[in-house]
Formats: structure tokens, sequence, C-alpha cells
């Protein structure tokens, strides 16, 4: 038998000087995959080895493919640390090893979810009596946000989807903006409505459904089951929906559902100072965010809110012989989502809630906008730079231009590429590359709690120096035409 307290205590250890090592370790990875499959590889062991020598051998031997996405300069994504409290209560969930799946199973992981959703509840500015999930991410989230859509504006037209399937049921008619998120579609896949059948609103040049083309698709499908998936923070400028024009269109329908899809930008209600960007969010009927992004908490955590608890759990809910319940007044965890078998992730977001405070969470979103401003604003006189969004709140899409001047776009698209790879090589910071509008840019997001105004400025620095070099190396590819 292992000495547990010994081996738990080697583990801290390791953690803590991994997390001590952020500041100066480079952001991105360093091995390649076949350094890391040597150092993991090799047939499974015979013999079963010491926790101990297993734990140092983890930590050896991962260091150099771990990026290093807890620190401060990783603007990857939209993908945020993890607060002190939060990574804390993550390993106290995971010695508890709770199923998050019935109040019988752990009441104390029932009774965290039903506490740490009123909260949520109320910084989000969501009505009070909505029902609240959590999930994997967004992507599980919206799938449950969605499912509990089409139970309601199924069952409206006659049709119970849950005993009856999508055989023969009447068409609901989904209405996206043009510029939804990529998992609005895997979810739409998964609920049984497709993806190809979406209908598409024309966006504005910053993202936004325009309110004026949804009217146009609404008429013509006014008289079907309708599901509208509306957006809170463009993946890639921030941009939000208009939601008090798209509510009001959404109403006039006789059998209609409003989802919102606010990953990162839901978080914005919770900031008395951005609250207007998120106007009009309380009359949409579900809404989905992560907590694993702007709250910062440990992968993974993702949270579904519905203003129709019935068809929540309708969606949601099933039972078998052997499971216990424990009554109307007690909340079942799995009621609210797809997973059985399930963390309790509320625990981790209960944690950076009282770390935070009401006060301390507005301030964690405007900290991270202001950066991003500052960042725009460090790039902006660079030679060649276009900063090609409003920055609203926290992203950042910046594009590229050869020093040759009036190059064609393919040319700058291939130029904005090789600046995205020279930042990523350099490893002071890491950030991602994006298609916006036919036009490569390379995309900055800012969520990490631990993000500095200097880590800002190292950062801003970074990339113009790695620009400068590439433009002093550049000879654009040859088109095919000259090959």
């Amino acid at each position: 038998m292992p000495d547990r307290r010994a081996l738990l205590h080697q583990t801290a250890d390791l953690a803590a000087d991994y997390l001590d090592s952020l500041e100066g370790r480079p952001v991105g990875a360093t091995a390649t995959r076949d350094e890391l499959l040597e150092a993991f590889g090799g047939p499974m062991p015979v013999r079963g080895e010491a926790a101990g020598e297993i734990v140092d051998h983890l930590g050896r031997a991962a260091d150099p493919g771990i990026v290093a996405s807890a620190g401060p300069r990783y603007f990857g994504f939209v993908i945020g640390g993890s607060l002190p409290s939060a990574v804390a209560a993550d390993w106290l969930t995971t010695a508890w090893d709770q199923n998050g799946f019935a109040y019988v199973m752990s009441p104390a992981g029932s009774v965290i979810e039903e506490v740490t959703a009123g909260w949520l509840l109320d910084a989000f500015g969501l009505p009070g009596d909505a029902s609240v999930g959590f999930a994997s991410g967004a992507t599980m989230a919206t799938f449950t946000g969605l499912a509990a859509g089409r139970h309601r504006v199924l069952q409206r037209a006659g049709w119970d989807v849950e005993a009856d399937g999508l055989i023969g049921a009447p068409e609901i008619a989904v209405v996206l903006g043009a510029e939804a998120h990529a998992t609005v579609y895997a979810s739409l896949q998964m609920v049984g409505l497709g993806s190809r059948r979406v209908l598409k609103v024309e966006a504005d040049d910053q993202g936004r459904m325009r309110p004026d083309r949804l009217r146009d698709v609404l008429a013509g499908v006014a008289e079907r089951p309708v599901i509208v998936a509306a957006q809170s923070g463009n993946v890639n400028t921030g941009a939000f929906d208009p939601l008090p024009e798209i509510v009001a269109a959404v109403r006039e329908l006789p059998n209609a559902w409003l989802h919102v899809d606010g990953a990162f930008g839901l978080w914005a209600a919770a900031s008395p100072s951005q609250r207007h960007l998120i106007a009009g969010l309380d009359g949409a009927d579900s809404w989905t965010t992560d907590a694993h992004k702007w709250l910062n908490v440990p992968y993974d955590c993702g949270i579904v809110a519905v203003a129709d608890p019935e068809a929540h759990l309708a969606a949601m809910s099933f039972g078998a012989a052997y499971y216990v319940t424990s009554g109307a007044a007690v909340r079942e965890p799995g009621n609210w989502v797809a997973e059985s078998s399930r963390r309790s992730r509320a625990f981790t977001v209960y944690a950076a809630l009282r770390e935070l405070g009401r006060d301390g969470l507005a301030d964690l979103v405007d900290r991270c906008c202001a950066l991003a401003r500052r960042m725009a604003d460090g790039l902006r006189d660079a030679p060649g730079v276009t900063i090609l969004n409003d920055v609203v709140l926290n992203q950042v899409l910046v594009r590229f231009a050869p020093p040759s001047g009036a190059a064609p776009e393919a040319e700058a698209d291939d130029f904005t590429r090789r600046v995205i790879a020279a930042v990523q090589a350099d490893g002071t910071c890491w950030l991602g590359g994006t298609t916006w509008h036919g036009k490569a840019a390379m995309r900055i997001s800012v969520s990490n709690w631990s993000t500095t105004e200097q880590d800002a400025d190292v950062s801003v620095a970074a990339i113009r120096r790695c620009a400068a070099a590439v433009a002093a190396d550049w000879a654009p590819a040859a088109s095919p035409a000259a090959v």
C-alpha cells in the first residue's frame, strides 16, 4: 500500500513547481510528437510500478509537451487559466471522487450545484427560476439548450419527441446568424436537427446578426416550429448580436424558441460597465456559457440555463428501476445534462465565485477587456498592421501586410500566417490564427485572471519583433503560374 499522504505531497510539489514556472517558461510546447512518444511509449508494463515513480515519470515526460495555457501570456482560442481556489477545489473534487449524477450519490455535490446555480443566474441577470445544468463545455451545454427547445416547440405542435423521435415529426426551422460558432452546428447534428438545413441570417461587418434580415427569414417560416440561436460574443471579433431586436422578432412567432450562445461573452453581464453589450439577454429561452473560459476554473465546465425548467427536465431526464430519487425538493444533478457518469463540476465554480465575489468577477471581465484594447493600441501603429475588428470585448483581430506595400491579398495572407508561426515559435506568448471574411488574421483572446499590463506589453513587443523579422526575410511564395 503506497504512502498516500507522501504521494499527494509529492504531486502537490510537482504542480506547484509547474505553476511557479509559468512566468519564465516558453508558452508553447517544446517537444515534438516523436519525442513525446519516446518518453511515454513502449509496451504496457507486465508488473505494476510504484505510484511515486509513476507520478515522477509523468512530471518529467509530459513537461516539454505541456502548453502553458494556465499562464498569463497564453492568448490562444478563448482559454482562461485557473484561479488558485478553483485549482484547490478541483483537487478536492478528485479526492472525493463523487459521481455527480444523483443526490443519493453526493448530497454535497447536489447542494453545491443548487447554490452555485442561483449565484450564476444572479450574476448573469437571468430569471431566478431558470434551471441550470453543469456540462463538460459549451458544446454539450448548447446541445442541452437546443434539446429543451426541440421538446417545447414540438410539444406545442402536438408531438412527443422524447417518446416518438423525429421521424414523422413536424419540421423545425432552425435559424442561425451567418457567423454562428461551429459548436452550435455540432449540437444541431447531435440533437437530430442537422447542420445542412440551417437557415442563415446575414451578418454585419463585425459578425452581428442583422435583425432586418432575421425578420425576412422568419417571415418565411412563421407557421412552423422555429428555433433561433443568437450569439453573445463572436469568437473572432467579440461582437454581440442585437438581442432586443432579435427577441422582439422571435416573440412575434406563435411557436419559437430563442437560444443564446454566450460561451465567453455571457460573462459581460457580470460587469456593470460591459452589461450594455448584453441588453435583452433575459428575453431568451436558453443560454450557454463556459466556466473554464472567463471564470477561470480548470477544464472542464460548461453551463446551460433554461427559462422553461419543465422543457429542460423533459429533454434530459430518464429513469431506471435501480435509480434512487430523493423527492421533489432535492436537486438531482443528472436531470439537467446529458451525462449520467459525471464529475461534480460545481465545486470549482463555487470556489471561483467565492474567491472573486461580485466585484472581483466584474473586475476580471473589465481588466481583460482593457488589456485587449491595450494590445490592439500597441500593435495598431506597427508597420503593415491593421486591426480588423472593433475591440468591444476581449478579442483582437490583427492582419499584417508584407513590406512590399499594396500586395495581393494572398501575399498578405501568407505574411500574416508566417508572423503567427514566428510568434508561436518565439515562446514569449502564444496566440492563434483565423480566417475572417476571407482574410487570414491573428486572433488574440485575453481571458486569464493573471495577465497583467506588463504581460500585454511584453507580448506586443514580441509580436512586433517577430513581424519585423519576418518582414526582413520576406520573399512571397511563388504562385502556381510562376512555377
